[in-house]
């Protein structure tokens, strides 16, 4: 009967030397902010009133699904491998958000009572702006550009919540949420191209400002 090996125990292995440094992998952090750029553009157009036609939200589901959600996740996932608190919660948990919302909007929104549906989706963007609170205050050990990011996310999330928690909802607070998120998805790319120049260029030609640290 074979017995299993404790990590202490296992063999050396020839090919790896020990203490041989892991090996680079790429920058996970202009792919979960691009992926979280389009998903958060596509829906604050609808959110902003830019096209009215609510319609042709769907469109925004597949996004929502596979490049806001299911991308970010995996670069969350890196940004544990690279040893990055920050940029793994903030991509692992943004990436969960664009699944479950369009999971919701697919699934669940159409079965909730007409002239309640709008309470439960404010109740659910306001635990979102709950956590993009504290994750603006954590923005501030990054750069001036993400943390321009969390502070138009937490305004959009926090007029949204208001604007679809309030009876009858306030489209007016909606809209003006729609146009902070179209802020933030604009500053998200500029964040993301920043990073994916710099490592294409080898040196800076979008600056984003890094926090001094004391």
């Amino acid at each position: 009967m074979a017995t299993s090996i404790r990590p202490e125990e296992a063999p050396a292995r020839p090919d790896k030397p020990e203490g041989a440094a892991a090996p680079a992998i790429a920058d996970p952090g202009p792919l979960g902010l691009a992926a979280f750029a389009m998903t958060t553009f596509v829906l604050s157009v609808f959110n902003a009133n830019i096209i009215g036609t609510l319609t042709l939200l769907g469109v925004f589901l597949p996004l929502a699904l596979f490049y806001g959600g299911a991308i970010q996740i995996l670069a969350g996932m890196w940004e544990f491998r690279k040893n990055n608190t920050f940029g793994a919660l903030a991509f692992s948990s943004y990436g969960a958000f664009w699944i479950a919302f369009a999971w919701y909007v697919r699934y669940l929104l159409p079965t909730l009572p007409s002239g309640r549906a709008h309470e439960a989706t404010g109740l659910f963007l306001l635990a979102w702006t709950i956590f993009t609170a504290y994750m603006l205050l954590a923005s501030f050990g990054t750069t001036m550009v993400l943390t321009s990011v969390f502070a138009f996310l937490f305004a959009t999330f926090l007029l949204l919540a208001i604007g679809f928690l309030a009876s009858p909802e306030n489209t007016t607070l909606i809209h003006v949420g729609g146009w902070l998120g179209l802020i933030t998805a604009f500053l998200a790319w500029y964040h993301s191209a920043a990073g994916v120049t710099q490592a294409t260029m080898g040196r800076t030609l979008l600056p984003v400002f890094p926090w001094k640290k004391a």
